[in-house]
Formats: C-alpha cells, sequence, structure tokens
C-alpha cells in the first residue's frame, strides 16, 4: 500500500506542481524576456515535454488510486466522502487536460510549424486559461484528499 501512496503523491506533484510552476513562476518570466514572436515556440516545446509527463501522471493516478480504494475501502461503497469528491475533481481535471491536449494545444503545433506567431500566441492565451482552471481544481484536490477524512 506504501508504493501505491507514494506512487499516487508524486503524480499530483508533477502534475500539479508542473501546473503551478509554468502558470506562477515561468509565464511572468517569458513575458518578460522571450519577444512574442518565440513564445508559441517556446510554450510549444516546454509543453511537449511536460504533457509526457501529464500522461504517465494521470496512468499512475488512476492506477494507485483505484487500487487503494478497492484495497483499503472494499470499493468505491466503502470510500468516504472526501475519496469520492476527489475522484470527481480528478476525473474533471483529466477531461480538460485530453480537451487541452487535443484541441489548443494540437492547434499551437500547427501555428508554430506554420510559423504564425498570432495564432500560436492566441492558443498559449486558451491554454493558459484552461490549464489555469485545472490548476485550480487541482488545488482543491490536494486540500480535499490531504484534509478531508478530517472534517
Amino acid at each position: 500500500m506504501s508504493l501505491a501512496i507514494a506512487l499516487h503523491v508524486l503524480s499530483a506533484v508533477v502534475w500539479v506542481g508542473g501546473m503551478f510552476f509554468a502558470y506562477m513562476a515561468m509565464r511572468p518570466a517569458v513575458i518578460e524576456v522571450v519577444e512574442a514572436s518565440q513564445r508559441g515556440t517556446l510554450w510549444c516545446r516546454t509543453l511537449s515535454r511536460f504533457f509526457r509527463w501529464v500522461w504517465l501522471a494521470i496512468i499512475l493516478l488512476l492506477v494507485t488510486g483505484y487500487w487503494m480504494v478497492f484495497s483499503v475501502f472494499g470499493g468505491m461503497a466503502g470510500a468516504g466522502w472526501h475519496i469520492h469528491a476527489m475522484q470527481g475533481l480528478g476525473l474533471i481535471m483529466m477531461l480538460l487536460f485530453f480537451h487541452v491536449y487535443f484541441a489548443p494545444f494540437r492547434r499551437l503545433k500547427q501555428a508554430v510549424a506554420e510559423k504564425d506567431p498570432q495564432e500560436g500566441g492566441r492558443r498559449v492565451g486558451q491554454i493558459r486559461r484552461l490549464v489555469g482552471i485545472n490548476l485550480i481544481l487541482g488545488l482543491v484536490v490536494i486540500v480535499v484528499g490531504a484534509g478531508g477524512r478530517y472534517l
């Protein structure tokens, strides 16, 4: 069980921590330092690397989460409200990520390939807004997961 918990927490840290870093630290620095015409390329390359880790995190979160639910609680009926909330919000986060990955991120890659910085900038802005929503959801999931059983 300790392996499942460790992998679950590490996966959440990678995903939510990566979003926090990108949104709160990297984005402001990029705006200050990188020319607007190059931002799409930078974000495209950065997100390509980060999204590989997100895919792995999602797989590990699902596997370890359900492993713990069925081995510790004997199924969803035995899980507390905080487990259900964590699962529901986590699934929403995953769906939002899938949308980002298969729609605006795909269009960002296309804009970068076509050397269209205006379209790239629009897609980066769209991704930023959606990642901001996912970041808030992720922070809520962490609070619920860490403290929910004590409420």
